[in-house]
């Protein structure tokens, strides 16, 4: 029977999830308040069922659909409030729910001095159950808005160590605040209800499941039913805790897209004059190599001229998805300009730059001449310290060496060896403005 139970209370997860997932996705057509009012309709049951309602689970613990379920599913619901609204619409439940279970304690304490009369036997206000609740709900209300804050700022700090993995924040965050909310929440149980310790690790392994559970289900829908984006407005004030929670996870990926150029995605000349020297000061500080490869479209002016400026951008973008193909996730690929790409390849040494080169030359000759639109490039490499100790000398030699690709018939990479070595003396004209 206890395993029945288990079963029964996962019926009731995924019941609970589903309804307020499809209140929550319908915000658009009825508004957020219809999520919210279901949200906070089920405050007094949760608090009810988390004091006195508990059933038999595996291993000898007392669980209770209240703590599990309900109080689980809410704070996750929370959570999924912020991740596709914002900390302002947050607040609003649990100011809602705060101000309400004050207003409720008020009423009971006013309604005490009627004189009151039974409609029938035995049917008589149970004020001191009232007391009980009203005390609960306070308790509980405060607590989570202690809970909301550390989840959210959980969840924000848990992007640095799991990346884009949403499901796996969730759960770690959850799993974090639902261990401190089982501490609290049972100091208050003991006291109001006289609740045994059973309850204490019972309730904790019950939520540790519950934050899997829930997480797993919210990662699917995020996944599935929300990837077209949320709402993101820009509000001129802060007011409290809330407000300085707002976008900033959104603010933090809005940052990592300045810096792009428009047409390629690609990182753009501000960002490589910004960046670039302390990623090659870096890996000299480090003793380790670091390759830049400067990349030059062949013939792109009369491209453009013969064909049009829409075939012009068709082909920056195919060499962009190209250099975004070719090279390592690790590597910076930026539009310097034009036509013209630079690659820093952080611990990549000169004989493998080449090969990358090359790769990549005949990755969008063997393209573009299946798309029958002639499209090549020519490359110079250059690798620190061989080359120079700072961008602005590793970019003279790697634009010496295009230029020497260039007087040799287009279509090549040239590095320091080999038969398209560019072992000259030539000097390069050009510099990096701003970090020479």
């Amino acid at each position: 029977m206890a395993y029945g139970n288990v079963i029964l209370l996962l019926g009731e997860a995924a019941l609970y999830f589903c309804v307020m997932a499809g209140l929550f996705r319908l915000r658009r057509q009825f508004g957020l308040g219809v999520f919210v009012c279901a949200l906070g309709s089920l405050h007094f049951l949760e608090t009810y069922l988390a004091a006195i309602f508990y059933m038999q689970a595996p291993f000898g613990t007392a669980l209770s659909p209240g703590s599990i379920v309900l109080f689980s599913g809410k704070l996750v619901m929370l959570l999924l409030l912020y991740i596709r609204e914002d900390a302002e619409a947050v607040r609003q439940p649990i100011y809602g729910l705060l101000f309400g279970n004050f207003l409720i304690v008020a009423l009971i304490w006013v309604m005490r001095h009627h004189d009151i009369v039974s409609p029938a036997p035995e049917q008589i206000p149970d004020f001191p159950f009232l007391d009980q609740m009203g005390g609960l709900m306070i308790f509980g209300t405060l607590l989570l808005f202690v809970d909301s804050i550390l989840l959210i700022l959980l969840y924000e700090r848990s992007a640095s160590w799991l990346g884009r993995n949403v499901t796996a924040r969730i759960a770690l965050s959850a799993a974090v605040v639902l261990s401190f909310d089982q501490v609290g929440f049972f100091l208050a149980l003991y006291y109001f209800a006289d609740v045994p310790v059973a309850v204490l690790y019972g309730g904790w392994i019950g939520k540790m499941v519950a934050a899997a559970v829930f997480a797993g289900m919210t990662g699917a829908y995020l996944r599935w039913f929300e990837a077209e984006g949320g709402k993101l407005e820009i509000r001129p004030r802060l007011a409290d805790v809330f407000d300085a929670l707002t976008y900033r996870e959104r603010y933090q990926e809005l940052l990592e897209q300045t810096g792009r150029d428009g047409l390629t995605g690609l990182y753009d000349r501000g960002r490589l004059e910004r960046q670039g020297p302390m990623r090659v000061a870096d890996m000299i500080a480090a003793g380790r190599s670091i390759s830049l490869i400067l990349v030059d479209i062949d013939g792109f002016k009369a491209t453009n001229d013969r064909h049009g400026h829409s075939t012009g951008d068709q082909v920056l973008k195919l060499v962009g998805q190209k250099l975004t193909e070719t090279m390592r996730s690790s590597d910076n690929i930026y539009r310097y300009g034009g036509d013209e790409f630079v690659i820093l390849a952080d611990g990549m040494n000169h004989d493998t730059a080449l090969a990358v080169a090359e790769r990549l030359r005949r990755a969008i000759e063997s393209h573009s001449a299946a798309e029958k639109l002639p499209v090549t490039i020519s490359a110079g490499v250059a690798t620190c310290p061989y080359d120079g100790e700072n961008l602005s000398s590793l970019f003279a030699s790697a634009d010496t060496r295009l230029y020497d690709a260039k007087f040799a018939g287009r279509n090549r990479v040239v590095g320091r060896r080999g038969a398209q070595s560019g072992d000259t003396t030539a000097q390069s004209t050009r510099s990096v403005p701003g970090i020479a």
